[in-house]
């Protein structure tokens, strides 16, 4: 059995996990504390599989951009700790008020996940936990600017060029890279965007941050996209205007997994 989640090889044929690099889902899940009030939250069956294969009860998920709390859910349901944090204030007493800290804790921070400042206070909170790291990552950015979030200035939707937008990330990313134990997964879901006529492949430049930072990358996981909000009802709209020009629709976003 591997030594970072709970899986029993026994029973390998009754495993519920996936392991093909294409993610089909049809719908999102709506069980549970699940919602879709929130433009740009993923669907819940993504942590749910990441936290399954990566993780064992007990131990800890992180998400720095938690957002709605569709990980914090997941993480609840499968028995695992959670911290998130989330620069929207707003969403993060939201949040506070329905997950539950019974049985495994859940801590929610109101920070900035570049700022080192906000990873002291959950270095702070993994001591009060007794836990020396997290066990998982998943990191759900916005996708450049494509969806507006906030207002706030260090808000990454808000970033004013791709270059920004990437610095930013990168931040993210080495602060969450230091409390991630050695060995364990990180895991970006991340899309594409289109800008000014040009593709932009996002979710390869952020691939390429975290290289730079010394993950090993593992997997690159294809998923569709389904009930996109700003396509939605507008299907023949979208294919007209995509063959009087020269694009395609986009389709498609990664999970892209690294190991540290």
């Amino acid at each position: 059995m591997p030594n970072f989640n709970d899986l029993n090889l026994d029973n390998w044929k009754e495993s519920e996990i996936w392991t093909d690099s294409l993610w089909i889902i049809q719908e999102r899940d709506k069980t549970g504390k699940h919602s879709n009030f929130y433009h740009g939250n993923f669907v819940p069956q993504i942590p749910r599989q990441l936290i399954s294969r990566y993780t064992k009860k007990n131990e800890v998920v992180f998400d720095p951009f938690v957002g709605s709390g569709t990980t914090a859910y997941e993480a609840e349901t499968l028995g695992r700790h959670f911290i998130g944090v989330d620069i929207q204030k707003d969403l993060v007493e939201q949040l506070k008020s329905k997950v539950d800290n019974e049985k495994y804790f859940s801590e929610i921070i109101s920070g900035d996940s570049s700022k080192s400042t906000t990873f002291d206070e959950i270095n702070e909170v993994l001591k009060k936990r007794k836990k020396e790291s997290v066990s998982l990552a998943i990191l759900h950015p916005p996708y450049a600017d494509i969806v507006k979030f906030s207002d706030l200035k260090d808000d990454l939707s808000n970033a004013k060029s791709l270059k920004e937008f990437l610095s930013g990330f990168a931040l993210v990313l080495k602060n969450t890279i230091s409390i991630l134990e050695s060995g364990r997964y990180l895991a970006i879901v991340i899309g594409d965007k289109y800008t000014a006529g040009q593709w932009i492949p996002l979710g390869f430049y952020c691939m390429n941050e975290a290289q730079k930072l010394g993950l090993t990358l593992k997997s690159i996981i294809i998923k569709n996209m389904e009930g996109n909000r700003a396509k939605q009802n507008k299907e023949g709209i979208w294919r007209y205007r995509a063959l009087s020009s020269d694009y395609y629709i986009f389709k498609h976003e990664y999970i892209l997994i690294f190991k540290k």
